[in-house]
């Protein structure tokens, strides 16, 4: 799930958020394990918020990780086993076959599929919640409701 995972300007890599401090977010690294502050000054953003332009608006970031899951079957991207950009542009379109071309930059591509690999290599498989847990809550919440209406 992406919604911990952030990424940080000017910092390497991604980050799981642990806590936040009076004036800072205490973040680890994904890579390293090392804990570290965050201050507001540094520009955080957490990966479930990012989305990529397509044809018919926005596709959020964990559904597009999610499919290129299932097209590499959990193995990492060979980011430069690509011939050109235009062959990895051509790769991207079979996982998002809509993306819109012009306002997706080839910059955008190689660091969504560098966020995959740090992803992978951290051993994060799920990209986004499952429903499955959002039908559990909400069938919990209406036993609750049920319960107290029948005291």
């Amino acid at each position: 799930m992406l919604k911990g995972i952030i990424s940080i300007t000017g910092k390497p890599g991604l980050y799981r958020l642990l806590t936040r401090g009076k004036n800072s977010l205490i973040v680890e690294s994904l890579a390293t394990g090392k804990r570290t502050p965050t201050y507001p000054h540094e520009k955080v953003i957490s990966l479930a918020d990012i989305t990529m332009y397509t044809e018919n608006g926005d596709e959020p970031l964990p559904d597009i990780m999610e499919k290129l899951y299932e097209v590499k079957g959990g193995e990492p991207v060979d980011i430069k086993g690509f011939a050109s950009d235009e062959a990895m542009r051509e790769f991207f379109a079979t996982i998002l076959p809509d993306f819109d071309r012009e306002k997706v930059y080839n910059t955008d591509i190689r660091k969504l599929f560098t966020w995959y690999n740090q992803l992978i290599a951290a051993g994060v498989t799920e990209f986004k919640e499952k429903e499955i847990a959002q039908d559990q809550a909400a069938e919990a919440a209406e036993a609750a409701d049920e319960a107290a209406t029948t005291k």
